[in-house]
């Protein structure tokens, strides 16, 4: 039994759904993997599916009504993983934006003593591969917005490459969290802190997909805009054990 999980969550990537499953299979490191799909209309759970037969306990399938939101699907992988009492719990993307050799990396992090280790391209720079100027700044600003609002010490507040020991995710009350998009990413972090969990940052080099098609929209800026000045608000009313 592995002591680590690896959550994917995907719609619409059947492109990149089996090579990322087996490089993450690759390593000497076991990592299982839970993949969280919202019923992807290009038959994604279907290659999963055809893959289980090859890595019976190590590959796990979540299927959902429809396609629900990045945060209510990472929520349904952390409490499956706890529920199967995994120790090192992980978000990765589908599409090799986050290089899958770096889970070794953040999984040595929280081996020595970090309880949330973020892949983060910010921590040296900016280490971001194919996107155009105006999304590197975009994003970086964002980081920097998230940071001034909440003084949460997070170079790359809106990583979505990380991994959590499960002590974090029994504590931070995981189904409280009001975001369900990219804005989730930063109430994660900002509960983790708030709770006083130790955070690392881990360097990786992001590279922007090459295939299958990106999931970023403008209401998912929105809500992560307005919704860090709503939880910095809600902080101060709320008592943190």
């Amino acid at each position: 039994m592995s002591d680590s999980l690896v959550i994917i969550p995907t719609y619409k990537e059947k492109e990149n759904i089996e090579k990322i499953i087996r490089k993450v299979f690759s390593f000497d490191k076991e990592f299982h993997v839970l993949i969280i799909d919202d019923n992807s209309p290009d038959g994604t759970a279907d290659i999963i599916k055809k893959l289980q037969s090859e890595f019976p306990e190590k590959l796990l399938l979540i299927q959902r009504a429809g396609k629900l939101g990045l945060g209510t699907a990472y929520i349904t992988g952390f409490t499956e993983a706890i529920k199967l009492s995994y120790d090192y719990i992980f978000e990765m993307d589908a599409d090799f934006s986050h290089p899958p050799e770096d889970l070794i990396n953040l999984y040595n992090a929280c081996q020595n003593g970090a309880d949330l280790a973020i892949g983060s391209r910010y921590i040296n720079g900016v280490s971001v591969i194919n996107w155009d100027i105006k999304r590197i700044i975009m994003s970086y600003y964002a980081s920097a917005y998230v940071r001034i609002v909440t003084g949460m010490p997070v170079r790359d507040t809106t990583a979505g490459y990380k991994c959590y020991k499960r002590k974090v995710l029994e504590a931070i009350g995981i189904n409280e969290i009001k975001m369900k998009g990219y804005g989730f990413q930063i109430e994660m972090k900002f509960r983790t802190w708030k709770y006083g969990f130790k955070i690392t940052e881990v360097p990786i080099i992001f590279t922007d997909r090459t295939e299958g098609t990106s999931k970023m929209s403008g209401g998912i800026f929105s809500e992560a805009f307005w919704g860090v000045i709503k939880m910095k608000v809600s902080s101060w009313f709320k008592k943190y054990k």
